[in-house]
């Protein structure tokens, strides 16, 4: 089994490497630098068609892509701890908030860093008004999460998921694209603060 990986700041790979970190299992990885375009490369995608990563290789030469269905797969394989959670309705509340925050969180982050930031300004053609309006869309967006964690010490309830590592990766790669959180969010702040503080999120 092979990871296709990339460094910090994508935020993808890391999602991946957070899971691992948090289940305590190593794998093998490749870096595929993707300001070297590696990821474009005819070689990658054999593996991926989108030209993207993270992509899981298995033993058998099958390939995985999208972070959250590599890691539903590694959650089969090694169930503990769960990161997807133990009932149904906790592994539909935890499916629930991701996607919430895929939606609501990183898709505006993504057309700002794709619009508005200089360092993919040579990779497409940018709207840079259109990637600007996506800022007051991600403070909304933050303010919403700050909300719904409540009195709760993570995203999904009382116990860390793949929720809370997709919104660590989201939030730290807004941060890095010049995206702040809002001064105001402090429930957001603090849960910010401790599952930064886990050992995973070094990974």
């Amino acid at each position: 089994m092979i990871l296709y990986d990339e460094n910090n700041p994508a935020p993808n790979p890391r999602r991946v490497r957070i899971f691992l970190a948090e289940k305590g299992v190593t794998i093998p990885t490749v870096r595929v630098k993707l300001a070297k375009r590696e990821h474009k490369a005819p070689e990658h995608r054999a593996r991926n068609s989108l030209g993207q990563v993270p992509t899981l290789e298995l033993d058998d030469g099958t390939t995985l892509s999208e972070s959250v269905s590599i890691c539903r797969y590694l959650e089969s394989l090694h169930p503990a701890p769960p990161l997807f959670g133990t009932t149904p309705l906790e592994a539909a509340q935890i499916d629930m908030m991701i996607r919430r925050i895929e939606f609501q969180m990183m898709t505006p982050v993504g057309m700002f860093w794709r619009h508005a930031h200089p360092l993919t300004a040579p990779l497409l053609t940018q709207f840079t008004d259109f990637g600007e309006s996506n800022r007051p869309l991600y403070a909304g967006a933050c303010k919403w999460l700050d909300r719904e964690i409540g009195n709760h010490d993570f995203i999904a309830g009382d116990a860390y998921t793949m929720a809370d590592i997709i919104a660590l990766t989201t939030i730290d790669f807004a941060t890095f694209t010049g995206l702040e959180m809002p001064t105001e969010c402090t429930t957001l702040r603090a849960w910010h603060e401790r599952v930064s503080g886990r050992e995973s999120a070094g990974a």
